[in-house]
């Protein structure tokens, strides 16, 4: 067996958002960070990412919000309308009352750019990056070790498997397997000068969802205004018929045929040479063995329909660097309390929003005289209600 090479007191597998945050805040608690990535660079695929206050409290906490602000946009509505007749159902207003409320504003940014900017707070903060890294597997016990491809074998007091959805990781805590929704994502982020007299002015100060049959449009503006992203996601017939090749841009089509004129406007927006199937997994209430701990994604993965992902790897993030420092003794942190606490903290919250947000799905997804029933109870919503998003944003 190859030599263990000691790689400071935490590695870190996965280079995604979760993956820098838990580097970032555990560097700021005074621990040697490493960061394993498999691909070539540390860098986001996607588009759009909305940031909720519960995400953006820590983020101020760390130093980070100013630069979020700076590359992102403060919308001043969350609006939700049909996707059929396109009218208004209801909306949360996203400003001065709301920011006091919570503690900080809802900030919608490029996940390249919040990428970007975890990075360069972990490289100020001496958190060694190295990508094109492949793990292996990773031994527990009373200390860890990371098993890399090639043989070579790092060493550390904890290992955080922040791998994502599909977690190689997970496998040593759970059997389970990523859970197919039937629902595909389409995304598209283009300059504004690119749509013309598409947008008008609301569209580039607020985040609107469109609730449809089988599927739902959202839009929000990006990069200070300067970019417009739209996401488009459907149940694909295709995928429910048992065919192997589902989700395309033809079913696309047919899904969203009977949307209103602004929301088949909006999928001219949208990249269609790739597409985004959904999965979930369900909750699990164990992420610790030994010295190996889940965060993110690779704990708790989760539909989108609550905008919760990025958003709880950051809750993650924050909550174990706490535990670290609340167990921490004279000679150093006490990992297995810190784990524990951390597992302790995190799995209820997590899972409830795991399934929230699957039920959230299908609320926007109804037909029919459920449609009927859903619009008529967000028509009547009172907006300046805040109670089915106090245990979501709250302190």
């Amino acid at each position: 067996m190859s030599e263990v090479d000691r790689g400071g007191d935490v590695i870190v597998v996965g280079g995604g958002i979760g993956g820098l945050a838990n580097a970032y805040a555990l560097a700021g608690a005074g621990r040697k960070v490493t960061v394993l990535e498999r691909a070539p660079e540390f860098a986001e695929v996607g588009a759009g990412l909305q940031m909720a206050p519960n995400a953006t409290r820590v983020l101020r906490e760390w130093g980070m919000l100013d630069a979020v602000l700076d590359k992102g946009v403060r919308p001043r509505r969350l609006v939700f309308k049909d996707a059929v007749d396109g009218g208004e159902l209801t909306h949360l207003d996203l400003g001065e009352e709301f920011e006091a409320r919570y503690g900080a504003p809802y900030v919608v940014i490029h996940r390249s750019d919040l990428l970007d900017i975890l990075a360069e707070g972990c490289r100020g903060a001496g958190v060694e990056l190295l990508a094109d890294t492949r793990v292996d597997d990773v031994e527990t016990g009373p200390e860890a070790a990371v098993a890399l491809v090639g043989g070579r074998r790092i060493g550390a007091d904890v290992v955080l498997a922040a791998d994502g959805l599909h977690s190689s990781l997970r496998a040593k805590l759970s059997g389970d397997a990523p859970v197919c929704s039937g629902y595909v994502a389409y995304r598209g982020a283009l300059p504004v000068a690119e749509l013309g007299d598409e947008l008008d002015g609301q569209a580039l100060e607020q985040v609107v969802v469109y609730l449809g049959p089988g599927h739902h449009l959202v839009q929000y503006p990006l990069r200070g205004g300067e970019m417009f992203n739209t996401v488009a996601v459907f149940e694909s017939p295709a995928y429910h018929r048992g065919e192997q090749d589902w989700g395309g841009p033809e079913e696309l089509d047919e899904v969203f045929s009977g949307a209103c004129a602004q929301v088949r406007r909006g999928l001219r927006s949208l990249w269609r040479t790739r597409r985004w199937p959904m999965y979930d997994r369900e909750p699990i209430p164990t992420w610790i063995d030994g010295r190996l701990a889940l965060t993110g994604d690779a704990a708790h993965p989760m539909l989108q329909y609550l905008a919760q992902g990025a958003c709880q790897a950051i809750e993650d993030a924050h909550c174990l660097s706490a535990q670290v420092d609340k167990t921490a003794a004279a000679d150093g942190p006490r990992w297995p309390a810190a784990l524990a606490a951390y597992q302790e903290a995190r799995t209820e919250r997590t899972a409830r929003v795991q399934r929230t947000a699957r039920v959230w799905g299908d609320i926007w997804h109804v037909d029919g005289l459920a449609r009927l029933l859903r619009n008529e109870l967000f028509s009547d919503r009172d907006p300046a209600d805040f109670k089915h998003v106090d245990w979501l944003y709250g302190v």
